[in-house]
């Protein structure tokens, strides 16, 4: 959906809260195996520079599995700050579009 690129750091913030630090591979399939299996590299990783930029995680460089270094992405004392703030904004957003939705029974107006 193309709602998923504007939830996308959000996403991360959390994932790098629960799980520390990661690195892009793993947080492509941790979100895969959430169900946003949809998230492409060419998105992730823009994602993972402004939050960096915007100084809500931190990048080290470290060595790879037998390969090349990796940059691990950690959260920030600021990212958990701005994770808290949007978490308490998503909740309320969800619940209003869940309460706009209904129960998705398919009532029609007008009907006796």
């Amino acid at each position: 959906m193309s709602w998923t690129r504007s939830v996308l750091p959000l996403c991360l913030l959390g994932v790098l809260d629960a799980e520390g630090e990661s690195y892009g591979y793993a947080l492509l399939s941790r979100l895969s195996d959430a169900g946003l299996e949809n998230v492409k590299p060419a998105a992730l990783y823009p994602a993972l520079t402004r939050l960096e930029e915007e100084g809500a995680v931190e990048i080290e460089w470290g060595a790879g599995d037998g390969g090349p270094g990796r940059k691990y992405y950690r959260i920030t004392e600021e990212g958990r700050t701005r994770l808290r703030r949007e978490r308490a904004v998503w909740r309320g957003f969800t619940a209003t579009v869940t309460s706009l939705l209904g129960d998705g029974s398919d009532h029609t107006k007008g009907e006796a």
